[in-house]
């Protein structure tokens, strides 16, 4: 159920970065992305992990796209195992931090999200790790380039891997509002990418347009 949910939509939207980037992020994205940082740890078998608000920040000066959430600092709740063979001679605790400085780190450098708590719980033990290859499927649905002029724009921006519609159209335009939807590739920081395109994108939209872009896949 939960691969034909991910296949269904990118669920929630987080912000990225701060109020005023105007940039959010697929959780089922950002999802991937962390669960690899946690499976890098030595011994570890990552398990569930959801995303949320820790604390609302301002207003945001821009509209929030269908399914986002507000403006904010936010928590990883994350669960992970530890393999029988490591159980032994890894404190526990020690195990854990590396996890923590792991999604931390993560959070900060690959995504640019602002993460301020990450709360962990230890399932138990396994025999061994997970394949890390057995992710997920993406949940942005590559769209062809369309004949807008902010899509246009965005081409040859390093890191974006190409225009999504996980939420529909690729471009959408409401009156004075415009927002694109994009994915990032690989080795590309997603809020750095974001900003080069909402700032590309507004420049071809009428003074006073609220551009706003959602990144709904990270390669």
């Amino acid at each position: 159920m939960g691969a034909v949910r991910e296949r269904l939509g990118p669920r929630r939207l987080l912000p990225l970065g701060e109020a005023a980037d105007g940039v959010w992020l697929a959780e089922g994205a950002a999802r991937r992305v962390l669960l690899r940082a946690v499976a890098t740890v030595r011994g570890v078998v990552p398990g569930t992990l959801r995303v949320g608000l820790a604390e609302e920040g301002p207003d945001a000066p821009f509209p929030v796209p269908p399914g986002g959430l507000p403006p904010g600092r936010l928590r990883i709740a994350a669960e992970f195992a530890t393999e029988v063979a490591q159980a032994a001679d890894r404190p526990l605790l020690g195990v854990a931090e590396e996890v923590r400085g792991a999604l931390f780190a993560s959070a900060d450098r690959e995504l640019g999200l602002v993460v301020v708590t990450v709360d962990l719980r230890v399932t138990g033990l396994a025999e061994r790790a997970a394949d890390s290859s057995a992710a997920t499927p993406p949940v942005g649905r590559f769209a062809g380039v369309s004949e807008d002029p902010a899509a246009h724009a965005l081409l040859g921006i390093p890191g974006i891997a190409g225009l999504t519609s996980a939420l529909g159209s690729p471009v959408h335009r409401t009156p004075g509002a415009l927002r694109m939807e994009l994915a990032v590739a690989a080795g590309h920081r997603a809020l750095d990418v974001a900003r080069a395109a909402r700032a590309r994108a507004a420049e071809t939209a009428p003074e006073g347009t609220a551009v706003t872009v959602l990144v709904s896949e990270i390669q």
